[in-house]
C-alpha cells in the first residue's frame, strides 16, 4: 500500500477560516460523491491545523495535510486520471487550494510503534 500526501496551501484571497470550513464541510463530500475515483482509494484523511497550536520546527506556510491511501502507485495514477475526478473533484480543489504551492509525495509507511 502507498500513501499520497499533500501539504495543502490555501487559495489566495481566502481567509484561513473560509478555507478550513470549505475543505472540512464541502470538499470531502465532493470526493466521496465520485465512485469512479473512490473505488481506487482505501482511505482519505484531512489533517486540519489546530488553531493556536505551536508547530515544532518551521511551519512552512502550509494550511493542512491530506492523506490518501492506494493499493499501488498504479492505482493512484489511475485514480487521478479518472475523467470524473478531472471533471468534478479537480475543479473543486481549485476553489480552496493553490495547487502550484502545495507539496505532494508518495510514500510507503514503515510502522515503528
Amino acid at each position: 500500500m502507498v500513501k499520497y500526501t499533500v501539504l495543502v496551501t490555501r487559495k489566495a484571497g481566502l481567509t484561513w477560516e473560509e478555507y478550513d470550513a470549505y475543505w472540512k464541510n464541502h470538499h470531502g463530500t465532493v470526493v466521496k460523491s465520485v465512485p469512479e475515483f473512490m473505488r481506487h482509494v482505501r482511505k482519505y484523511v484531512q489533517g486540519h491545523l489546530v488553531k493556536g497550536a505551536m508547530p515544532f520546527g518551521a511551519a512552512g506556510g502550509y494550511d493542512g495535510i491530506a492523506e490518501l491511501w492506494f493499493d499501488s502507485v498504479e492505482e493512484l495514477e489511475t485514480a487521478f486520471k479518472e475523467p470524473r475526478y478531472l471533471a468534478i473533484i479537480r475543479p473543486d480543489e481549485l476553489k480552496f487550494a493553490d495547487l502550484e504551492k502545495c507539496m505532494t509525495f508518495i510514500t510507503e509507511e514503515i510502522q515503528v510503534v
